[in-house]
Order: C-alpha cells, then sequence, then structure tokens
C-alpha cells in the first residue's frame, strides 16, 4: 500500500432500503428533449455539491447520463438517471454527505453502491467506486442502444410490454427486463470487440 493511500474502510455488508419497498405503476413516455438539460443541471449541481471535498478538481469524479433517457428517440418513464463514480465507496463523507446537503435523499445504502434521488423521484443518482463491473455495463448499454436501432427498438418494445403490469417495487420491473438486457449486452460486447452475434 502507498504510503500516502489512507487504510481502506470496510463498505457495508448488507441492503439497506430507506422507507421501504414502494409499489409503482411503470409509465413510458416518449423520448422528451428536455432529459439531457435536465441531466446537465445535475450533473453541474453534483459537481458543485462535490468540489468542496477537492475530489472534482483533482478530476476523481466521473458523472454520466446512463439509462433510457440518456438515448435519444427511446421512450422511457420520466426517471434520469445518472451514476457518479467516485474513488472511494467507503469514504461516505466525500460524497454521500455533500449529495445529501445538496438535496438529494438517500434511497440505498447496499454493497459497492449508493443510490440518492430527488425528493420529487424524478432523478436516480447512482454511487460506485471507479473500476466497478456495474458502471461499464451501463455505458455499454447506453453507447450500443443510441448506436442500434433495431436493439434499441426490441428494448423498448420490451418495456411496453411490461407495461400493464403493477409492479411492488421498481427492482421487479428492473429484474423482468434483465433477459432483453443480457441478451442487447452481448451483442455490445461482440460489437466493440468486431464480432457478430445474432
Amino acid at each position: 500500500m502507498p504510503a500516502d493511500r489512507t487504510p481502506r474502510r470496510p463498505d457495508v455488508t448488507t441492503t439497506d432500503i430507506v422507507g421501504g419497498a414502494e409499489p409503482v405503476r411503470i409509465t413510458l413516455h416518449d423520448y422528451d428533449e428536455r432529459w439531457p438539460a435536465a441531466f446537465e443541471a445535475h450533473r453541474r449541481r453534483i459537481v458543485e455539491a462535490l468540489a468542496p471535498t477537492g475530489t472534482e478538481a483533482g478530476g476523481d469524479v466521473q458523472v454520466e447520463h446512463i439509462g433510457s433517457t440518456a438515448v435519444p428517440g427511446l421512450a422511457a418513464k420520466p426517471i434520469v438517471d445518472v451514476v457518479v463514480v467516485v474513488p472511494d465507496i467507503t469514504a461516505e463523507e466525500d460524497y454521500l454527505d455533500p449529495l445529501l446537503a445538496a438535496g438529494y435523499e438517500l434511497r440505498v445504502r447496499e454493497p459497492g453502491h449508493r443510490l440518492v434521488r430527488t425528493p420529487e423521484r424524478d432523478v436516480h443518482v447512482h454511487v460506485y467506486e471507479r473500476g466497478a463491473t456495474a458502471v461499464d455495463e451501463y455505458l455499454l448499454l447506453r453507447d450500443h442502444l443510441r448506436a442500434d436501432t433495431a436493439d434499441r427498438d426490441l428494448y423498448a418494445a420490451t418495456k411496453r410490454e411490461l407495461l400493464d403490469r403493477r409492479w411492488d417495487d421498481m427492482n421487479d420491473y428492473a429484474d423482468a427486463k434483465t433477459e432483453v438486457i443480457t441478451a442487447i449486452k452481448g451483442r455490445a460486447r461482440a460489437a466493440r470487440e468486431g464480432r457478430h452475434v445474432s
């Protein structure tokens, strides 16, 4: 371990969903040209919140627009998803406290991941540590759906098929899309590597 590196603290070992499960009715909206602007406003808000810790000034924090609202032309539930990549997920004082002070509310604390959101629940901010596989997966899917019309249409159709159900929790809705998302990401990896997968 380098002499200037603070010893790592242990991360949380359980999942805490603040407020418990929330029944939801999923509604899809046609792509809204205002979503990128909403992301940009929250990107600035996050950067400003984290700047006093010195992490943003040092280039240690990455902020990306992810999820369906980040894909032009894709219908989506009207929630802007943001991923924030920090140097150390266990150092909550460097990112969680500033995000809460900026008006976000803690929703999920689990190993390797924190989720804060706006009180209106229209923006979800996912925080991961640099090197987390989940971040690469989010960006892989986003970039592929931006570029591949057939998979974008498949994903939209899958989401529409799930619309008529009532979900006890948003995670159940996400789980229902897993098979299609896994197949799309397989094709995305193949495309990135120059291979063909049907």
